[in-house]
């Protein structure tokens, strides 16, 4: 089936005479449990739960791996950090990726032991990696540059040198690149993004090729309590259903902004655009291009007058949303960019629109 179809279906029950077509979220914390504990599926609300079941299963569809599901995006990441790692051990991770995650190597990590190697997401190629690798975080496109690397080769080098390779496939999202497919071990998604798409959730995931590394994730998530709720989980599978047509939108948007950008600004990346550095690579190793640009207006000043004429550019730090959004991202400190660079994010709102309000805020 095509994507469109399997976002629709996805983690749905058969049809049963009189139920509902996605059963509502089940409100309790611990379930009615006699005698021997392992004869009940459902024992107490940390450990498992079926709302969160029927959840995993849908991603788990999408991504081809078993799925592992989080309070936020950051909690899915940590469990991959500290999980995979121990004193002693080497990780081998972009020094362009989101920085919380950077933050949470260098000053966690970093302190407990744990040797750190730090490479630009454009220069991430097998042979800069060290012979012995515990593990490599890759991140692509980055966030927020929209640099590319190749997965299979560097999942196939990772491996060789003992390593557990995990992929942030936040931007992508499970219909536009596979991770496990390509070769990684793990796929790592901030569902808050376009997952959920509405800008109303926090919640994040990880998928792992091996069932067996899964259950070990899941065993951190009920020790550490880093879980999701019910309800909130319940609306992130509802949401489920329109990934495909926000993404077919969204990212109509964005090629059509980059389009009208290109020559104009500097710094404009979008993988989707023929003349991006990336775009050969981006097109080998992704079904779909996303919905962020990155572009520079050239100083602060000018890209504070420009978010505050936009109209329909909503001045806040996330993406994956139906409203498009952009930041000036240097103004959070953890980013090596330049002061009057912005990040977008294109949202579902009518093209000529967009692109008229663009046009109108940039002049």
């Amino acid at each position: 089936m095509k994507d469109g179809t399997r976002v629709v279906r996805a983690g749905l029950p058969e049809p049963e005479q009189g139920a509902p077509f996605l059963p509502g979220p089940v409100l309790a914390a611990p379930f009615h449990v006699s005698g021997e504990v392992d004869t009940a599926d459902h024992r107490y609300g940390r450990d498992e739960h079926p709302t969160w079941e029927a959840y995993e299963r849908a991603l788990g569809d999408l991504e081809g791996g078993d799925v592992v599901l989080f309070g936020s995006g950051m909690a899915a990441c940590t469990a991959v950090l500290l999980f995979s790692l121990r004193p002693g051990g080497s990780l081998v991770m972009p020094s362009d990726c989101y920085m919380h995650v950077r933050e949470l190597a260098q000053t966690h990590l970093g302190e407990r032991g744990v040797g750190v190697t730090q490479v630009p997401t454009a220069d991430l190629t097998p042979d800069v990696l060290p012979d012995g690798v515990d593990l490599l975080w890759l991140e692509t496109p980055s966030n927020p540059e929209l640099d590319v690397c190749d997965i299979g080769a560097l999942a196939a080098a990772g491996h060789e040198r003992g390593a557990l390779v995990a992929v942030d496939n936040t931007l992508p999202t499970p219909l536009g690149q596979r991770p496990l497919a390509l070769g990684a071990d793990l796929s790592v998604v901030s569902a808050t993004k376009h997952m959920c798409g509405h800008s109303d959730l926090l919640m994040g995931y990880v998928a792992a090729a091996d069932p067996s590394r899964a259950d070990a994730i899941r065993q951190w998530r009920t020790v550490t309590g880093s879980i999701a709720g019910p309800f909130e989980t319940w609306l992130a599978h509802r949401s489920l259903s329109t990934l495909d047509v926000r993404l077919e939108r969204a990212e109509a948007n964005a090629l059509a902004l980059a389009r009208r950008l290109e020559g104009r600004v500097d710094g404009l990346r979008y993988p989707g655009l023929a003349s991006d550095p990336a775009h050969e690579l981006a097109a080998r190793q992704m079904n779909r291009f996303g919905t962020v640009l990155r572009f520079d207006v050239g100083s602060r000043e000018r890209a504070e007058r420009f978010l505050e004429r936009a109209r329909l550019v909503t001045d806040a730090t996330s993406f994956g949303g139906v409203v498009t959004m952009a930041e000036r991202r240097r103004r959070w400190g953890g980013d090596d960019v330049p002061e009057g660079f912005i990040r977008l994010s294109a949202g579902c709102e009518a093209t000529e629109d967009l692109l008229a309000d663009v046009e109108q805020a940039l002049t």
